[in-house]
């Protein structure tokens, strides 16, 4: 049986605050079970298959893969909600919990991930810098 976690829990795993993961509940886009009292409980493999991380591969490996591969801590899963191609540079406008993260990423890593409006991607911060990762 896969492990219940809290919502805090399931949102730190998920690498997302606790009102972005019970927008997530809400929306239907992750599925939880609720206790008799009434609270919210997410199974981990619920949230490895919205989050695309699997956490049993990655030990059963021994080594991280995928998101976990990574050192940067702050992974933020959002949407492009706006692409400007300007020469050499492309400015990417993320959806994130409701708040608009911007970066600049070259017009080659645009294209070479497939980067256009609607496309699901997380945000990676470290430091005073915001890389693009296609979800």
């Amino acid at each position: 049986m896969s492990d219940l976690l809290k919502p805090v829990d399931a949102a730190k795993l998920a690498g997302v605050s606790y009102p972005t993961l019970k927008q997530w509940i809400y929306a239907g886009k992750i599925r939880s079970t609720k206790t008799a009292g009434g609270h919210h409980r997410i199974a981990r493999s619920e949230v490895e298959r919205v989050t695309g991380v699997a956490k049993s591969r990655a030990v059963k490996r021994g080594k991280p893969v995928g998101l976990d591969a990574i050192s940067g801590r702050n992974k933020l899963l959002g949407t492009i909600v706006e692409i400007r191609f300007e020469g050499l540079l492309v400015q990417i406008t993320m959806n994130i919990g409701g708040q608009e993260i911007t970066s600049i990423i070259t017009s080659d890593a645009a294209r070479s991930l497939g980067l256009k409006k609607g496309t699901p991607v997380y945000a990676l911060i470290k430091a005073t810098e915001v890389m693009v990762i296609r979800a």
